[in-house]
């Protein structure tokens, strides 16, 4: 099934190996500009939709190289079966998934909060131009609690960046068409098919994000993205699996 690397799937990798390499050398400005940031921080700008999925923690160096893997891994048997326009539509459409469920997320939560400061008597412009100034009224812990300020200014001040909500895409896709392969953890070497290993995945990354776990490496990640990028990835293949969609190849 994978006897050698994919176009399509090689130069992504190498775009992903170069983004890398650039912002270690731009440093803070590379991060700040392309990672993707909450829609009403000044920060944020229109291409880090798209940019952020070729960023990487700058010295957890395993992010990278593990979504690198993962987009080889389980990209190269897509793309050999869909060819490279689709793979490319599937790919970005899996990122976009990934952006789209934090999002709806954050605005809830963020609004709920700020609601709660608009009923002491501030307007929302007024609140979002502290904030943008990179601080918060102490008042404020006051009147929402010192908990839901952090939230606040946790979903506002928080970048996120990397190829990872894609590469589940992908990893859902690939249960999907392959649901008997033969998968195995790194530190748990046991082969699982994938249509038990993925949806326990998925399980857990929906139980980290509700309760705001860590990964498995130990490390702060956005779940939620994660689990957008698979449904969305899931849903794709399911159609397109469904109905033979192949008038792009």
């Amino acid at each position: 099934m994978m006897n050698r690397i994919s176009d399509t799937v090689k130069h992504l990798i190498i775009i992903n190996v170069i983004f890398f390499a650039g912002s270690l050398a731009f440093g803070n400005i590379a991060f700040e500009k392309l990672s993707i940031w909450y829609p009403e921080n000044d920060n944020f700008k229109v291409w880090q939709i798209f940019t952020h999925m070729f960023m990487h923690h700058p010295t957890f160096y395993l992010h990278i190289i593990a979504n690198m893997f993962g987009l080889w891994m389980f990209g190269t048997p897509l793309e050999q079966i869909w060819g490279q326009k689709k793979f490319l539509f599937f790919y970005f459409s899996a990122g976009l998934g990934a952006v789209l469920l934090p999002f709806i997320i954050d605005y809830i939560q963020f609004n709920s909060i700020i609601n709660e400061i608009i009923s002491t008597g501030m307007s929302k412009n007024d609140i979002l131009d502290i904030l943008n100034q990179g601080k918060y009224a102490t008042s404020w812990n006051d009147s929402i609690g010192v908990e839901r300020v952090a939230k606040l200014t946790q979903i506002f001040n928080g970048s996120s960046l990397g190829a990872s909500g894609a590469v589940m895409g992908l990893v859902a896709a690939f249960g999907w068409n392959f649901p008997n392969a033969k998968m195995a953890l790194i530190f748990l070497p046991i082969p699982i098919a994938a249509k038990y290993f993925i949806p326990a995945l998925l399980a857990y990354e929906i139980y980290s994000g509700i309760t705001g776990g860590n990964s498995i490496f130990g490390v702060n990640v956005a779940h939620f993205a994660h689990v957008g990028g698979a449904i969305t990835g899931f849903i794709i293949a399911w159609f397109w699996k469904k109905n033979q969609f192949t008038r792009w190849n």
